[in-house]
């Protein structure tokens, strides 16, 4: 793989200018795409197949698109002292009432003084209703709901305290933002203190945002054929912006590394793409084969979100390996800080890490079982509230919006079961005659409040009941509650009974996400051990890696469920509401997690490896690839960490606690596990951590170092009439080796 990577590089640097070109003609047409072709996404969730979903499309079939459309839960609140059924308020409910019902989009807004079914607090202090459009919530325009918005603040005029919540109110989660510019304003901070150069620092983003732009414009032109998440495009931005900028940083600091080793500027490009670029596209397969296999869990959204953000880390992947050295070409000698442009050939390896960084290696490779154990038991103690996790799908609602007040007053006056109504359909030539026997035996059943008579469909062949629980849609209670009516309600001849509405639909797609999750988790895991003994033809550092991975994974998740389910610090990060995690986000956060902790796994033990295979001793070989690589891992980490954490603050609910887990994994995973786990671990292990049964040396070898590079280097330098290319590729070899074993 290095050799290829190699002349890939060397043609990209040779013909810059027709590789840079090409990439800026492939983001002027994703662009112009995206501006043309973009459709709407969702921000729904459901599983094709499911009862409640297959029940969801039955009703709309037999009750027509509002039965089945985005609802809007309106409350009026009378002042104090009176009553909502006085004449004057009860008018002005009526009036607004109607309002709602002429506005753009909704197909009816209940009356709440029907006496069929009337929706009055029991202290006749509050009442409720229902606003239905004829589509889904993802259909709901921006400019239907600013009309409700509008209708809303009309009707607050008249002194009545009126407040809302629902789906339909709800906008799609936006890319863009102050979010992601944080992000880059600290990752370019980051890039200029590490290089000393503006210039390679310059370099380095610019090449990131167009593999950032190439990839989210090519998921936004996407969205006009394909159904997408609404999170889908923060997600690709997120890890886009992470990876590329990482990727180019591993690349140029390799070049800087060969520029001083004496190489000229082509030679010095080309062997960084055949070196660090061999890890790069290592460390990138290992994070689009996490992403792609969410497929396998067998729920579409995800299947699209992990395909979609896949195709990101490969455009950045491309950009890294192609781009960049070609950019490389243009710059030269600039990527070096000033002092050193004109400096004679030096390997900067032998001075690399003195001071605090060859302090530390040294300090974690002799007392290996202290440093061990600190980690160990700072990690586990964050990781304890993991095993407390709660998963939803509902969406909560931020403090201080009229969705959270809705939520208050709904469940003051009404109680929590009617923000969580369960819809009971029964289907079939006898539906209307066995609805009421059906009827009867839910409203004798533990934690239900209510079971509305049924409603039966014009068809004659349908009828529809609504169950208030008296849980909220959170409480366990009503999961439990959904399981009884399936467990104990059985269909009759002629008549299938089906739970659905949105609660439900939450209860069925947390309840599949929690079981695909061990196996995604299994899936990964045995993923990671693959791939890193082929990468570094060993047993124990596999073993090592994917206990480290674990570790991050448990105190990332532990840290998310203190602040965005306990609460602990939600202020600070600003976290919004408080509750159970949304059940998506723990399958996200391990697909992403483990590809980027295999990310510095690789970059920085491939750099032990390649001491250790110059002939350093185990331990020799731990402090020199970590003096070499660990300055580049924590500028990577602190870039990947800023980005990530740039979008907690302002981000929506959903991509809040996502965003979170990875910042704080990322800075767990790179500070802790690889900075103080791996190497104490590995100094413990000793000569043993290389060892690979006989049994097992048929592997294939990867090569992520550029062993094969070197090779051809010290064959060709032994010709007089050798190249001065490959000569200086056999010179930064040798003074490799010598460093090594320093």
């Amino acid at each position: 793989m290095a050799t290829l990577l190699h002349r890939l590089g060397l043609g990209a640097v040779r013909h810059r200018i027709i590789v840079t070109v090409v990439w800026l003609l492939a983001l002027l047409a994703v662009a112009f795409g995206a501006v043309k072709l973009s459709g709407e996404t969702v921000n729904t969730f459901r599983i094709p197949g499911q009862e409640s979903t297959t029940a969801l499309d039955l009703m709309k079939d037999q009750f027509g698109d509002a039965s089945a459309g985005a609802r809007v839960q309106v409350v009026f609140e009378a002042p104090a002292g009176q009553k909502i059924t006085d004449p004057a308020l009860a008018g002005q409910v009526a009036q607004s009432v109607a309002t709602f019902g002429k506005l753009p989009g909704v197909a009816v807004a209940s009356d709440p003084f029907d006496q069929r079914s009337p929706a009055v607090s029991r202290d006749l202090s509050t009442a409720l209703t229902t606003v239905t459009y004829g589509v889904q919530p993802s259909e709901v325009t921006d400019e239907e709901r600013a009309a409700i918005t509008e209708a809303l603040a009309q009707a607050r005029q008249g002194g009545l305290t009126v407040e809302a919540r629902g789906e339909a109110l709800s906008n799609p989660a936006d890319v863009g933002g102050a979010s992601e510019l944080i992000g880059v304003v600290v990752a370019l901070i980051v890039l200029a203190l590490s290089y000393g150069s503006l210039v390679a620092a310059g370099m380095n983003l610019l090449t990131a945002i167009v593999g950032v732009g190439i990839g989210v414009a090519g998921i936004t032109t996407l969205s006009g054929f394909v159904q997408l998440q609404s999170t889908t495009p923060i997600l690709a931005v997120m890890l886009g912006l992470a990876v590329g900028i990482d990727y180019a940083l591993f690349i140029v600091t390799r070049f800087r590394h060969e520029l001083r080793a004496g190489k000229d500027v082509e030679s010095a490009a080309a062997y960084a793409v055949g070196t660090a670029g061999s890890a790069v596209v290592t460390a990138g397969l290992t994070v689009v084969i996490a992403l792609a296999g969410l497929s396998v869990v067998g729920i579409p959204f995800l299947t699209e979100m992990g395909l979609a953000a896949s195709a990101t880390i490969v455009v950045a992947v491309l950009v890294a390996i192609t781009l960049v050295p070609a950019i490389l070409g243009f710059i030269g000698r600039k990527a070096l800080p000033r002092k050193l442009r004109d400096a004679p050939p030096a390997d900067d390896t032998v001075t690399e890490g003195r001071g605090f960084i060859r302090g530390w290696a040294h300090t974690v490779t002799r007392r290996p079982v202290a440093s061990l154990l600190v980690a160990l038991v700072a990690l586990g103690v964050i990781a304890l509230p993991f095993f407390k996790m709660q998963t939803t799908l509902a969406q909560r609602s931020a403090e201080g919006s009229t969705q959270a007040k809705a939520d208050a007053l709904i469940e003051a006056r009404f109680g929590p079961g009617v923000s969580a109504p369960l819809l009971i359909l029964v289907d079939g030539p006898n539906a209307v005659a066995y609805a009421a026997t059906v009827q009867q035996q839910i409203a004798t059943l533990p934690g239900v409040a209510l079971a509305t008579p049924a409603q039966p469909a014009q068809s004659g062949s349908a009828a529809l009941i609504t169950v208030i629980p008296a849980s909220g849609a959170e409480d366990q209670k009503t999961v439990d509650l959904v399981h009884g009516i399936r467990d104990k309600i059985a269909d009759s001849d002629g008549a299938k009974v089906y739970v659905t509405g949105q609660t439900a639909i939450s209860i069925d797609v947390s309840q599949k996400l929690n079981d695909a999750l061990p196996v995604y988790l299994a899936l990964v895991v045995g993923l990671a051990f693959v791939l890193l003994v082929l990468v570094f033809r060993s047993l124990l550092v596999p073993v090592v890696g994917v206990l480290g991975f674990l570790l991050t994974i448990g105190s990332a998740f532990g840290a998310t469920v203190a602040v965005f389910q306990w609460g602990w610090l939600a202020d600070v990060v600003n976290a919004g509401s408080t509750g159970p995690i949304i059940s998506l986000a723990p399958i996200i956060i391990v697909g992403i997690l483990f590809g980027l902790a295999m990310d510095y796994q690789v970059f920085l033990v491939s750099r032990m490896h390649e001491a250790h295979a110059h002939g350093a001793s185990p331990r020799d070989a731990i402090v020199t690839g970590f003096r070499q690589a660990a300055p580049v891992v924590l500028a990577a980490a602190t870039i990947m960490f800023a980005v990530f954490a740039a979008f907690v603050p302002e981000g929506n609910d959903t991509v809040k606690p996502i965003a979170f887990a990875l910042a704080v994994g990322i800075a767990f995973d790179a500070f802790v596990i690889r900075m103080i786990a791996v190497p104490a671990a590995l100094a413990l292990l000793g000569r043993s951590a290389w060892w690979l049964p006989s049994w097992l040396r048929w592997l294939p070898e990867l090569d992520v170092e550029g062993a094969a590079l070197e090779r051809k280097a010290s064959a060709v330098s032994a010709e007089p009439s050798a190249p001065v290319v490959e000569t200086s590729a056999a010179g930064s070899a040798a003074e490799e080796t010598r460093s090594a074993s320093v």
